[in-house]
């Protein structure tokens, strides 16, 4: 198969597999629906590629609003920034399976890590600190961008369940991507 088809194929497939997840565990809480979704990110990003990883990162954040998951409009664009991240270093570090082991956990506490700092940073920090008065009330067409509830909920989501998300999400992709890559001959 040409390798331009196998990686639209495939990176189409998990962004499939990751809204499919997105849209079934919701009522589970962002505990389950993080874990799922940095799942996908993780096994996309070690078994597709960088670009197949960076392009499932920025569109799930899109589709997370959609459903009601990202909790407002204005936490999308820090969403895909966060998951760029994470898929970028989890792949720059671990790599393919040519590199040793012991790399795998390592990158996954790296990308974990850098995740949580950047979401933390712009939607805690920034958002919900310092631009909280400019946004506040304001609106994109009928979306309101930032209301008082917000406030309070925000900071607790994009906080440290962030970091325990991306590190269960991770291990599970580190169990499962040798499986798979033995069951795709890679």
């Amino acid at each position: 198969m040409n390798k331009k088809i196998r990686w639209i194929t495939e990176t189409a497939g998990m962004l499939g597999l990751l809204i499919a997840l997105q849209a079934v565990t919701k009522p589970l809480g962002q505990l389950v629906t993080g874990s799922c979704v940095n799942a996908v990110l993780a096994i996309t990003a070690l078994l597709v590629g960088m670009g197949g990883g960076i392009a499932v990162a920025l569109i799930s954040p899109v589709f997370a609003f959609l459903f009601g998951i990202a909790p407002n409009i204005v936490t999308v664009l820090p969403i895909m920034i966060g998951n760029t991240c994470f898929v970028v270093l989890l792949r720059l570090i671990a790599g393919n399976s040519a590199r040793p082991v012991w790399r795998q956990p390592v990158a996954l506490i790296a990308a974990a890590g850098v995740k949580f700092g950047v979401l933390y940073l712009l939607v805690v920090k920034l958002i919900c600190g310092i631009l909280a008065g400019a946004l506040m009330g304001k609106k994109i067409g009928t979306v309101v961008v930032l209301a008082p509830p917000m406030l309070k909920m925000l900071p607790t989501m994009f906080a440290w369940p962030q970091l325990f998300t991306a590190l269960i999400g991770g291990a599970v992709a580190l169990l499962i991507t040798p499986v798979l890559r033995k069951a795709l001959h890679r």
